[in-house]
């Protein structure tokens, strides 16, 4: 307790799923905190317990955040430290948090991050599509016609996408995706990251959709998906049929070389012949 000033807010980031991600300094805000509010109380408990850390623990979720906030300000200006998680993750990453950090803000009490594991960033850095720009689309519309609604706004998003999606309607979404997006489309979809049932699966939207309609085990779990944004897999073949043209034209005609190239990398024939400023023959 900070006599005579107000706490801190930290907004702390837990596992999700490898106990080993929580950072020691997350054990030691979460150990030393007046108290830690929770997604779920009974779930925080076991991780605390884990390691050895006995705070008292108050419920902050969805339901209650409204109602919550005010009291968990009050104790913060009266001087207490505050520790904020969510279940897995980082709080607020379509998680509750953002009403008590923002009234955190209002109120001039400093709030401070404790980065950790996020599953978003965890799948995006290991999906291999573009990651310099990407856009977290968290969870879509529940319910079909608002999602099929929703995908077709996101058609021509030229960034990368970041999707989080449930067990239970994860193949409606695959294949909501392939049918609005087109089934060449490239994607990933990354399944219990860093859990030991970790996978990464696909090439193509189409490919995705068909083996989670036919394999129950790709149902299971949490699940991200990466999709390429629009025009993406069409740069992408691009640079590498102009990388592998440039070779073979080392040894060969260029017309030649830029039908073994468009043939090895799926890029258009004239496209790198031309894009070479050759005429085309």
């Amino acid at each position: 307790m900070n006599a005579g000033k107000s706490g801190v807010l930290s907004v702390v980031a837990t596992p999700i799923g490898n106990l080993g991600d929580l950072s020691p300094r997350a054990v030691e805000v979460l150990r030393t905190a007046t108290v830690i509010a929770a997604e779920d109380t009974r779930h925080s408990r076991s991780l605390l317990q884990h390691f050895g850390i006995t705070t008292p623990l108050a419920a902050l979720h969805e339901h209650n955040e409204r109602a919550a906030v005010a009291s968990l300000i009050a104790k913060l200006q009266s001087g207490a430290d505050i520790a904020l998680i969510s279940d897995a993750g980082t709080p607020l990453i379509s998680d509750p948090g953002f009403r008590l950090v923002r009234a955190a803000r209002e109120a001039g009490i400093a709030v401070s991050p404790v980065p950790g594991a996020c599953a978003a960033i965890a799948a995006l850095s290991v999906a291999g599509l573009p990651s310099d720009r990407f856009v977290f689309e968290g969870f879509l519309p529940a319910k079909a016609a608002a999602r099929r609604v929703r995908l077709r706004e996101l058609a021509n998003e030229p960034r990368t996408l970041v999707i989080y999606e449930s067990s239970h309607r994860i193949v409606e979404c695959c294949a909501d995706l392939r049918d609005t997006f087109g089934a060449q489309r490239e994607a990933r979809l990354l399944r219990e990251l860093t859990k030991v049932h970790e996978t990464c699966l696909g090439a193509a939207l189409g490919e995705i959709a068909e083996r989670v309609a036919i394999d129950p085990e790709q149902r299971l779990g949490e699940c991200v998906l990466v999709v390429a944004g629009h025009g993406e897999e069409a740069d992408a073949k691009l640079a590498e049929g102009r990388r592998v043209y440039a070779l073979l034209r080392e040894e060969l005609a260029p017309a030649q070389a830029a039908k073994l190239a468009a043939a090895i990398s799926g890029a258009p024939r004239k496209t790198l012949y031309g894009g070479r400023g050759t005429r085309d023959e």
